[in-house]
């Protein structure tokens, strides 16, 4: 940062620190003692998907990565898109495998960003649930390298819970870098997993 942005006030944007995610496993342990949310084994990445063949064989890369333990009862990795035109990608495991959904998810960011993707890299989820049947699910900022709570109202139509939002923040704020700026704590309505 030269002196011209220090005076304009002006800062660098925060680099994607992917080795965060694998902070969510411990965090996991200290929002079920403080909130009983539990991991459901979902979790899923958000990113514009682009055309050309350089894109289509990295998409092919993590399809065969993630799908090489198929043939031994795991689930297969799902694309889709939502309303805004963004690709959602979708990896399941046994809920008590938080540890190696975290590691699928880190490679699809890795090989996305590797691949030269990294600017279209939105978010990652990791999805949770309690007793009650109430979701929840930790999203990661990959500009920001931040975290941040979405909790989405049973039965409502795009409707938040920001209690709990906010409750679980406070939970969490030592286990994960937890976004502090509010207002980019965006609604994830539909995403694949929550």
């Amino acid at each position: 940062m030269g002196f011209l942005d220090a005076l304009l006030g002006r800062s660098k944007p925060v680099r994607p620190d992917l080795d965060q995610l694998f902070a969510v496993p411990s965090a996991a342990l200290t929002l079920q003692a403080a909130t009983g949310f539990r991991p459901t084994g979902r979790g899923s990445v958000c990113f514009a998907a682009a055309e050309g063949a350089s894109f289509a064989r990295v998409r092919d890369d993590v399809r065969a990565l993630l799908d090489a333990d198929t043939e031994r009862g795991g689930v297969p990795v799902e694309f889709s898109r939502d309303p805004y035109g963004y690709t959602w990608l979708l990896s399941t495991q046994p809920p008590e495998e938080l540890s190696a959904l975290v590691t699928d998810l880190h490679a699809v960011n890795t090989l996305l960003e590797e691949g030269g993707f990294g600017p279209q890299l939105l978010c990652s989820l990791l999805a949770f649930q309690d007793e009650h049947g109430r979701s929840l699910g930790l999203v990661y900022l990959y500009k920001r390298g931040t975290f941040y709570p979405f909790a989405p109202l049973p039965g409502e139509r795009e409707k938040r819970n920001n209690q709990l939002e906010l409750e679980v923040r406070a939970a969490l704020g030592t286990d994960l870098r937890v976004e502090e700026d509010l207002s980019r704590w965006f609604p994830v309505w539909g995403a694949p997993g929550l």
